[in-house]
């Protein structure tokens, strides 16, 4: 004798990003226990050959969610049963470092993800990585380790705000995360701008024209890590 198990039917529908959202949290909002479902569906080709990466989109993106397929399994009653469910890992890479760009290696950290705490200590090459859930959103690091200019100053760490780096906003947040002062997020100061495109394009051995074209956006990409 056996018993059905069902999912329930979700309709298929476009969702509009907004900021702070990227691929994981979206998914776990609509139920879907891996991105990936979402992600590499065909009608969201478009989206994956503009965005490439489905951790950094941007707000107004239009993402299809597709039907949650209904399941059934036939199980066998008064004997224990196990469903394997595919779940989606994200590893988080951070490189710290001091002023003056001084790698802060060795160092201990405490990380503080959704409400869960741990430490964590950084390599010899100042790289600090750890798994999240891949709909996480709220990471604060703290810098324990004694002696360095960062130490018990707690960093806020804001996953799915980081813009495509062909928006004037992902560009401005890349060189600020590496140190170059380009101006505020929420409005464009573009003497500030330019003066740090021109900044890293000079320390980076780039042609020194202040616009963030083709070559600077790759270049910053590689060297931000994304």
């Amino acid at each position: 004798m056996g018993s059905g198990l069902n999912e329930k039917t979700i309709m298929a529908e476009y969702h509009t990003v907004e900021q702070g959202e990227y691929l994981g949290v979206i998914a776990k909002d609509y139920g879907f226990a891996s991105y990936s479902t979402i992600w590499e569906h065909d009608n969201n080709a478009a989206l994956r050959d503009l965005r490439k990466n489905p951790n950094i989109l941007l707000p107004g993106d239009q993402v299809f969610i597709p039907d949650k397929q209904s399941k059934q399994a036939e199980i066998k009653t008064g004997k224990q049963t196990r469903f394997k469910v595919r779940q989606d890992k994200m590893l988080l890479r951070l490189v710290l470092e001091e002023v003056f760009g001084e790698p802060l290696a060795n160092a201990t950290c405490q990380v503080t993800v959704d409400g869960k705490t741990e430490d964590l200590t950084t390599d010899a090459s100042a790289v600090l990585e750890f798994e999240v859930s891949p709909s996480a959103q709220s990471i604060q690091l703290v810098v324990k380790e004694e002696g360095n200019q960062l130490q018990g100053i707690a960093i806020p760490l804001k996953l799915g705000h980081l813009d495509p780096v062909d928006e004037q906003t992902g560009q401005i947040a890349r060189l600020n995360n590496l140190g170059y002062f380009a101006g505020p997020l929420d409005q464009v100061d573009e003497k500030l701008l330019r003066s740090a495109i021109e900044e890293f394009q000079c320390d980076l051995a780039l042609q020194v024209d202040g616009k963030c074209g083709p070559k600077t956006q790759a270049k910053l990409m590689e060297i931000h890590g994304c």
